[in-house]
């Protein structure tokens, strides 16, 4: 593997003083593991404890991201574009180009009112690649340090702007070849001044870290990975910092300035959701559903080398365990008090003991006739919400016996992972953005 060490020094970026709660900087929340402290409500519909329903126009299913009193989220418009259809697509999933002008569009939105305080375009002109009929132009969450935002639209690039909506730089790359023409979803990360950004596809894939004030390249790394779809995700843990990228072919974790830790083999073929940590444990996924293996690791920090188990282990020096069968294909696992909790496309809950692996419960039916989940779970108070596709938002009590207590609809299509802030829950479908609190009153807008 070549490693291009284009600058040395780290850029220390100065951010407001906003923390925990009360910011949602990028996707899954400041430590990527969709948990708050937070009092959200476990009960809400189309005007049941909503503050406000904003109309969003265009395609998008990036996930809001807030600072201080403003919401941040992207869509594409495009009128040819056709509506996608709910749940897995086994037939005709090739990507297609939708005809005509497109317009790449970043919002931000008031959080006390929900009233669009400003849009701006990022760019506008024909796609340069296909998508998935479900995917979209705008799959990317966007991430905010407090001072700029930035956007990243897949094939399209790189866009920075200060919040009160002036573009500051722009950082485009060439567009590539995804797997049979879906399009992108990798998400970039903010950490510590940097900015952190996977492009896997068929064409050249890599890691960059970049100078968030200028978009220029700190380090980039190549990686040999065709198309994946997985967020990266910082892992701090006793021993040090890593940067861990998932891949169909390899798990990759390197260090904060670019050098390749430790990597493992055996995932399946479609690489998705997000790696999560909890417990002193790193918990990597995959589950292509048409894959016999669709594994659930735990890691433990100080990890070298290879460590990938040999033929029918499931645990090793660096490997805590592993559950070869218990990946999800979409939604990323949620690791919340002693407990890791997968939920699967098809509408199941399992459940396993944190330090050991060890099934709790697995694969228990939600709920009959809900079997489309895309967006992955949350936690908070005591309970595990989990939304389907078409808008409901099931609450399960936490713990070792599966018991749904609640659910909750939209009667509109998600399949974005919503953002919990300050009490709230700004939960996104396909034309609408919500603001869900206890006690909450629909605002007129």
């Amino acid at each position: 593997m070549r490693r291009c060490i284009l600058a040395l020094v780290a850029i220390t970026v100065t951010v407001a003083p906003l923390q925990g709660d009360d910011t949602w900087p990028q996707f899954r929340g400041n430590s990527g593991c969709v948990v708050t402290k937070g009092a959200i409500p476990e009960s809400w519909d189309q005007k049941k404890n909503v503050v406000w329903c904003a109309d969003i126009k265009g395609r998008g299913w990036s996930s809001p991201v807030v600072w201080g009193d403003k919401v941040f989220v992207t869509a594409v418009h495009n009128d040819n574009t056709p509506e996608p259809r709910k749940g897995l697509y086994i037939q005709d999933v090739k990507g297609k180009t939708p005809e005509g002008e497109h317009r790449w569009s970043v919002y931000c939105v008031d959080f006390n009112t929900g009233k669009i305080l400003w849009e701006k375009t990022a760019h506008t002109g024909t796609p340069a690649g296909p998508i998935h009929l479900k995917n979209t132009y705008a799959s990317e969450s966007p991430v905010t340090d407090g001072e700029r935002l930035y956007v990243y639209f897949g094939n399209l690039g790189l866009f920075c702007y200060d919040l009160a909506g002036r573009e500051l730089w722009t950082r485009k790359w060439p567009p590539a070849k995804m797997r049979y023409g879906w399009g992108t979803a990798a998400s970039p990360i903010l950490h510590k001044g940097r900015l952190y950004l996977v492009n896997d596809n068929d064409d050249r894939s890599f890691l960059v870290a970049l100078d968030p004030q200028s978009g220029k390249d700190i380090w980039c790394v190549e990686r040999d990975e065709a198309s994946n779809w997985a967020t990266p995700f910082i892992w701090e843990n006793e021993h040090r910092t890593e940067i861990v990228t998932c891949g169909s072919g390899k798990v990759r974790s390197y260090d904060v300035d670019g050098k390749l830790l430790w990597e493992l083999r055996g995932m399946s073929s479609i690489a998705i959701p997000t790696p999560s940590a909890g417990g002193g444990l790193l918990f990597i996924s995959s589950g292509y559903i048409l894959d016999k293996l669709r594994p659930l690791y735990a890691i433990k920090p100080g990890a070298a080398g290879d460590i990938s188990l040999a033929k029918d282990q499931t645990s090793n020096k660096y490997v805590a365990w592993c559950q070869p069968q218990a990946g999800p294909y979409h939604p990323s696992p949620l690791v919340y008090g002693d407990h890791v909790y997968v939920l699967l496309d098809m509408g199941f809950l399992s459940c396993y003991e944190l330090k050991t692996g060890k099934p709790v419960y697995v694969k228990e039916r939600i709920a009959a006739g809900s079997d489309k989940f895309t967006a992955s779970p949350w936690a908070c108070n005591g309970k595990v919400f989990c939304l389907s596709e078409d808008g409901d938002t099931f609450v399960i009590q936490a713990g070792p016996k599966f018991e749904v207590v609640g659910r909750n609809g939209l009667d509109e299509m998600c399949l974005a992972t919503p953002a919990l802030v300050r009490d709230s829950i700004i939960l996104r479908t396909a034309s609408k953005l919500y603001r869900i609190q206890a006690n909450g009153k629909a605002t007129e807008k």
